[in-house]
């Protein structure tokens, strides 16, 4: 072979080597990235009880969670049961201007939040 074709040849090899490469990485991060994803369904009806399972999943997580009423944020609060934004906002007001609750019980102390919220919400309460 003459060098300019040699030449030509080991361009080609690399650049073949190259796209080789940068495929098996591309199938390496495919697989990756559907390692959690949702599975293949044979009927809708399937795929729906699975989404419900899923969105029944994350609000048991949701309603397990512990939450600090002296640290919780406004999004946190809105998490317990009977508390929108407002009573949430209302909370860090009280919060602010009052300092840190001492006992759960001094919930009752806000403006719209009552002993059946409090009980309500108890088990999932600290301070």
């Amino acid at each position: 072979m003459q060098p300019n074709a040699m030449n030509a040849y080991s361009k080609n090899a690399f650049i073949s080597w190259i796209v080789h490469a940068g495929g098996c990485l591309l199938l390496a991060l495919l697989a990756l990235n559907n390692a959690s994803a949702a599975p293949c369904f044979d009927n809708p009806q399937r795929a729906y009880e699975y989404l419900l399972a899923q969105e029944k999943s994350a609000i048991q997580a949701r309603d397990q969670k512990i939450i600090d009423i002296n640290r919780a944020s406004e999004g946190e609060l809105t998490s317990l049961h009977g508390i929108g934004s407002s009573k949430a906002q209302a909370i860090i007001l009280y919060r602010d201007m009052f300092g840190d609750f001492k006992a759960v019980d001094e919930l009752a102390n806000v403006k719209g939040i009552g002993a059946k919220t409090i009980e309500k919400n108890r088990a999932r309460l600290r301070v």
